[in-house]
């Protein structure tokens, strides 16, 4: 007969996961009525060590309470089958996980790159996948919930764009539209794709930390129009605005935004 603190030296467990285990009724050992010690035998050491192998590929307590009273073979398979499809999920979503983590730092990566720098480049395809009045429109946040691309199917802004439609006169229409990326040549695609090969792209800070507040939708529609001039380049009338990256300082948001104004 072993103590609990040899049976935990020889198994590598806490004591705690030994007392744990005891009150799922996973090990019974034998104790002594006058001074409350466990004497475990070599029986209970190997009940521990048969709820440790199943532990050890994450199968629940629960689970393994229901195994102690009585599971067949078929039983155990069905069991696995269930728990290996639950771990193939799970890699799925690691995998969408990590490749959000990437793209967000390559943002980061642009935008030390492009902040306040002006070339031409292209912008991707995006499939349309609904349309919001604005991103303070709370009450239609069902569609943005329901369009966008969020692992957690939690609100992010990531998914909007902000399309700002002009002439000479000044903004025609300014919207808020839920968008995907378009990713190969054979996904099924449901909504309007938009893309455009030219575009005069660059990254500006907004936010109360750099502009105090104020709108800077003027300062950049002149920066926008005195770079076509001096390069020669038509506008076509639009822009498009993706949140990049939010942070802070001083406790006020810090906000990147990436600007696309196609060109001809």
């Amino acid at each position: 007969m072993y103590t609990i603190g040899q049976v935990a030296n020889f198994l590598g467990v806490s004591r705690d996961t030994l007392k744990f285990y005891e009150e799922k009724e996973l090990v019974k050992p034998k104790q002594n009525i006058e001074n409350g010690y466990r004497k475990y035998s070599h029986l209970d050491i190997y009940d521990i060590t048969t709820v440790n192998f199943y532990r050890e590929i994450d199968i629940e307590i629960k689970k393994i309470q229901e195994l102690r009273k009585s599971k067949s073979i078929d039983g155990i398979q069905s069991l696995l089958e269930e728990k290996e499809q639950e771990v193939l999920l799970e890699i799925e979503y690691k995998k969408l996980l990590l490749k959000k983590i990437q793209i967000v730092k390559e943002d980061c990566k642009n935008i030390k790159q492009f902040l306040g720098e002006y070339i031409v480049k292209e912008m991707k395809p995006l499939e349309i996948k609904g349309e919001i009045e604005h991103f303070t429109a709370y009450e239609e946040y069902d569609t943005l919930k329901k369009n966008a691309e969020s692992l957690k199917k939690a609100v992010t802004l990531t998914s909007l764009r902000r399309v700002i439609h002009f002439n000479e006169k000044g903004i025609i229409e300014d919207k808020f539209i839920i968008v995907r990326k378009v990713e190969g040549t054979d996904e099924e695609i449901e909504g309007e794709i938009l893309s455009h090969p030219k575009c005069i792209y660059t990254i500006i800070e907004d936010g109360r930390w750099s502009t105090g507040g104020e709108n800077i939708d003027q300062h950049v529609e002149a920066n926008l129009r005195k770079l076509a001039i001096e390069k020669g380049y038509e506008l076509l009338g639009q822009v498009y605005i993706n949140l990049l990256l939010t942070t802070y300082e001083d406790g006020l948001e810090r906000v990147f935004l990436e600007i696309y104004a196609p060109i001809k």
